[in-house]
């Protein structure tokens, strides 16, 4: 059994910072990549930013230059520092991962149970 589980939500003003954390537990043999995505109300679920276990890192445009995913793989955990907040960042924010529970499993992707960012005007 795979379990993600964040941390780090909460109530902030536009310009504040905000840092989000993520920790992998369970049976797991091999990581593809740890990300972040984020659901506002109304909205559909979009990626934020995404790591791979070689360091890549991708970011959504609306993101790009004030959040930075990192990452610390001996502790399958995964990290989103998020600066320069908007009131259009308020989302549930929600850790993702592709994995391989053991050798003989496919990558499979699990989610955590998503931890809420607020952003006030």
């Amino acid at each position: 059994q795979v379990q993600l589980v964040e941390s780090g939500g909460g109530l902030v003003q536009a310009g504040e910072s905000l840092r989000l954390s993520c920790a992998a537990s369970g049976s797991i043999y091999s990581i593809n990549s740890m990300d972040w995505h984020r659901q506002a109300p109304g909205k559909q679920r979009e990626l934020v930013a995404t790591i791979t276990t070689t360091g890549s890192t991708d970011y959504a445009d609306s993101v790009k230059g004030r959040f930075t995913i990192s990452r610390d793989g001996a502790k399958n955990a995964v990290y989103l520092q998020m600066n320069s907040l908007k009131p259009e960042d308020t989302a549930v924010y929600y850790c993702g991962m592709t994995a391989k529970p053991t050798i003989w499993r496919t990558f499979l992707t699990y989610w955590g149970q998503g931890t809420q960012v607020t952003v006030s005007s």
